[in-house]
């Protein structure tokens, strides 16, 4: 395997070493990135991705492996999982992280394909991946018996006007691991989500100049990965439903969501 890159030691890492990773989105950007640190950190990992070729380029890389799957795709989420369980004994940690941009509104540029699409990969895949993975997770041993993390966005903690299809799909994905989050922690499973600023990814080209113009820093994928790698490790603890920010300048951590007001 070729030298890797380095991950910051938050959290002890130790704990990945020798457990099984399915990584979704994992040709290109944050999902790729990610696939590298944790085969940096001992972690046998299947890289999922609908481009065939990257995910195969990746997993080649780090002496992992490949699937081509389209997350919007219930079976096929079924399949990857499947894969990971045959081709490398069973599962430990999951990163949802495909995600595509919309590139429409709900004004008159509104695409109702694209919509359809958005909302498939960047919803469903995280639904759909949670739902086919938790049946390796649960067959575990142990007090922890495995961790999910799912990629949501800063777009998902506050109303992105350039994106708002996009911000949509992020808010659920939050509102999800919340939902779910505490109640998989009582059965061992970590389920948190990582909620990075704009980073460096194919994801924001539509909008790569309007972002320039207003000096957004965009983040590197892998200060995004190092993050969701300290996160399956055990850094936001056993609670689940943790929602980490990543943000230029700034530690990453856990976002404090308000209480809703209780009534009079």
């Amino acid at each position: 395997m070729p030298d890797l890159p380095a991950v910051p030691a938050a959290v002890d890492l130790t704990v990945l070493r020798d457990q099984v990773a399915l990584v979704t989105g994992g040709g290109s950007g944050i999902g790729r990135a990610t696939a590298f640190a944790l085969a940096q950190a001992g972690v046998e990992v299947v890289v999922a991705d609908l481009d065939g070729e990257a995910g195969e380029a990746v997993a080649a890389a780090i002496g992992g492996h490949a699937i081509a799957i389209d997350v919007s795709d219930l079976e096929a989420n079924h399949a990857a999982v499947a894969f990971a369980r045959e081709r490398c004994g069973g599962l430990d940690l999951v990163f949802l992280n495909a995600g595509i941009s919309t590139g429409c509104g709900v004004g008159d540029d509104f695409d109702l394909a694209r919509y359809r699409r958005a909302m498939g990969v960047n919803l469903d895949g995280v639904v759909f991946g949670t739902h086919a993975a938790l049946p390796a997770l649960r067959a575990n041993d142990g007090p922890v018996r495995g961790a999910i993390v799912a990629t949501s966005s800063l777009a998902g903690l506050v109303g992105v006007p350039l994106e708002p299809i996009y911000s949509a799909n992020k808010h659920a994905v939050v509102g999800f691991v919340r939902a779910v989050g505490p109640a998989l922690a009582l059965e061992g499973i970590r389920f948190n989500a990582i909620c990075p600023g704009f980073a460096e990814t194919a994801i924001v080209d539509p909008i790569r100049d309007a972002l320039s113009e207003m000096g957004v820093n965009l983040l590197p994928a892998e200060t995004v990965a190092d993050t969701v790698v300290q996160l399956l490790a055990g850094a936001a603890g056993d609670a689940g439903g943790a929602c980490w920010f990543v943000q230029p300048g700034r530690e990453p951590g856990p976002f404090a969501f308000r209480g809703v007001p209780g009534a009079r």
